[in-house]
């Protein structure tokens, strides 16, 4: 029985402005409806009825769950509170699944972030590495390249095992003329960071070849606690744990290494040029998401989220509107947008961390104002969700029902407030806000004060487990 494990960190700095900090590419539908999350799991449909094991850290992990329990997914979350790369990442699954499942359990280690349009042959490799884990086999998934790629690392295949080959070497990204090199020969596959092992396997060769990724690991989870569906490890023990991947840390150096060639139309979507080309265009090359027009442009990429966008006389461009950034790039040069991201973090800029809307496990707010003493908030909570019971030092607040009915807590008296209704929350009142009924609350708040800092609360009892 295979076990799906999903690794969904990352900060999918290159998509900005869509991709931020809070909420990366993961979590954004890119390619079809669902989220790329969410068209990972649902891909397995044919392959495992298991629930994934999911790896994501403290910021995403009320995104995880929402989105997989929309689509009837949601597995143990493991939190790593502190991101150490992919090595670790899954020898914190592997030891969970041992000590449910055992050593026979076949793990199926996939990125949350990746596209695959042919699933029947993501299925057939699969059904191929299975029995080849079983055996005691480390799989990974080599793809065939359909040219000489410069962002991919690559695999190199030795001698043939099967319907798979034995792992060569593994090379880092190369030059375009070393790229054109490993098409031309065809003893090279990009590297797709996809793997099928058992539990045993992977835990015994971790152990042989980076030790202390997994005394780190085992230490972590000797202490964990449980949080809603979430699995929280010791930090301090896991901060100690080395900072590789797989493939450094165990695919490298094992002899038990072995690829087999997969051909269904991947793409790890790791930029915006990419996502251009795994996107259906019109009959001038252009791909647009949202109000878009074009005239006399081709081969572009354009996506709003607002406001029309109109194109005149443009050729292999990438425009992408959100609610508080404009970007507009060559699509030639869009690897460059991760130096505008970092710039934006050099500053602490807020469009490097979030969106204008920000999701949280209660619903989400959208800051539609901002002053110097004053912000203004879209705030929608889902039914039977409620806020924490709370307080600020700098900052009053005056809340207004657009929609729904309002539970508010304010002071010493808890009252109702329904649709054109209001109420005044004083600087240091101890407040919440609840929504009882069955359809979503919308209200506005209206903050001032010296201070507008999300900071700038204490919290005296919250559900969902948050402290700051």
């Amino acid at each position: 029985m295979i076990h799906p494990v999903i690794m969904a960190g990352g900060s999918g700095s290159r998509l900005w402005p869509l991709s931020r900090k809070h909420y990366p590419k993961q979590f954004l539908s890119l390619h079809g409806e669902q989220t790329m999350l969410q068209e990972t799991v649902a891909r397995l449909d044919g392959v495992t009825n298991n629930k994934p094991v999911v790896i994501s850290n403290e910021d995403h992990r009320f995104i995880v769950a929402e989105q997989l329990s929309q689509i009837g997914q949601l597995g143990p979350v493991i939190l790593e509170p502190d991101g150490r790369n992919t090595a670790p990442a899954v020898a914190l699954a592997a030891l969970a699944l041992q000590k449910s499942e055992g050593d026979e359990a076949v793990m199926l280690v996939l990125a949350a972030d990746h596209v695959i349009e042919d699933v029947e042959a993501f299925h057939a490799a699969i059904a191929k590495a299975t029995p080849m884990a079983e055996q005691g086999k480390l799989v990974t998934f080599g793809i065939v390249p359909t040219g000489p790629e410069t962002g991919y690392g690559y695999i190199k295949a030795g001698a043939t095992h099967g319907e798979a080959f034995s792992v060569g070497e593994f090379v880092e990204k190369p030059n375009l003329e070393t790229a054109e090199a490993y098409l031309a020969s065809g003893d090279y596959f990009w590297n797709s960071g996809m793997f099928v092992f058992t539990v045993g396997a992977y835990l015994s060769e971790l152990q042989t070849h980076c030790p202390e990724i997994l005394k780190a690991c085992k230490a972590s989870m000797s202490d964990v606690s449980h949080d809603l569906d979430f699995i929280r490890i010791s930090k301090e023990e896991f901060v100690k744990c080395p900072d590789d991947s797989i493939d450094y840390a165990v695919m490298e150096h094992t002899s038990d290494a072995v690829v087999i060639p997969l051909d269904a139309q991947w793409n790890d979507v790791g930029s915006w040029s990419a996502l251009w080309d795994v996107n259906q265009k019109d009959n001038h090359g252009n791909v647009t998401r949202g109000d878009v027009m074009t005239h006399d442009s081709h081969n572009s990429y354009v996506n709003t989220q607002e406001k029309l966008v109109a194109l005149v006389g443009l050729d292999d461009v990438i425009v992408v509107e959100t609610k508080d950034a404009v970007l507009v790039a060559a699509k030639d040069k869009v690897q460059d947008v991760k130096s505008i991201v970092n710039e934006l973090k050099s500053q602490s800029r807020s469009e490097y961390l979030h969106q204008r809307f920000v999701y949280r496990p209660w619903g989400m707010y959208d800051s539609i104002d901002n002053g110097e003493r004053h912000q203004v908030k879209r705030i929608t909570v889902k039914p039977g969700a409620k806020l924490s019971v709370q307080m600020h030092h700098h900052r009053a607040e005056h809340w207004i029902v657009v929609s729904g009915t309002a539970k508010v807590t304010n002071g010493e008296r808890t009252f109702l407030v329904t649709e054109n209704e209001s109420t005044y929350i004083p600087v240091g009142v101890v407040h919440a806000l609840e929504n009882p009924g069955m359809v979503p609350l919308e209200l506005i708040e209206v903050q001032s004060g010296s201070y507008l800092g999300e900071d700038d609360i204490v919290r005296f009892e919250d559900r969902y487990g948050r402290i700051e």
